[in-house]
């Protein structure tokens, strides 16, 4: 069996920390790296058909620029770090979509950032990290 880590990335400080710590926990391992980077998505189920196909139009759209703007210029820092690093980019609910990534590749662990800063929708209804930590099929690390 293959050993893959699963690192989350948005784009932001703490996911680049996981990443890179990914990344080094995976030369250790002599592991292979899928960034995984999720868009939040959720369907409306009273959208008209026209209103269903303009969505639909913009999520490709969404997908095409989260790959340049987000997920290129991190495979290009990536490419001679001496790991194998490949990419998911999907919709979803965000830990779940990440688990289901994580299920489909084989993974043996995810790793995810923390921000450090919670907001007062965080700490009622949880964050990421903290979800991810609860429903996640294989080891979890919360990178600070």
């Amino acid at each position: 069996m293959a050993n893959i880590f699963v690192a989350a990335y948005d784009g932001s400080p703490s996911g680049r920390r996981a990443v890179d710590y990914a990344i080094t926990q995976a030369k250790a391992a002599k592991a292979s790296v899928v960034v995984a980077h999720v868009l939040e998505w959720s369907p409306y189920s009273f959208l008209t058909p026209q209103e269903i196909e303009e969505r639909h139009k913009r999520r490709g759209q969404e997908l095409s620029r989260a790959e340049t703007a987000v997920i290129a210029p991190l495979m290009k820092d990536l490419a001679e770090g001496g790991v194998s690093v490949s990419s998911e980019i999907k919709y979803g609910h965000v830990a779940e979509t990440i688990c289901e990534i994580a299920t489909q590749k084989g993974a043996s662990q995810i790793f995810i950032g923390r921000t450090g800063q919670s907001t007062v929708v965080e700490r009622l209804f949880g964050s990421v990290a903290g979800t991810l930590a609860q429903i996640a099929p294989v080891p979890c690390t919360i990178v600070p």
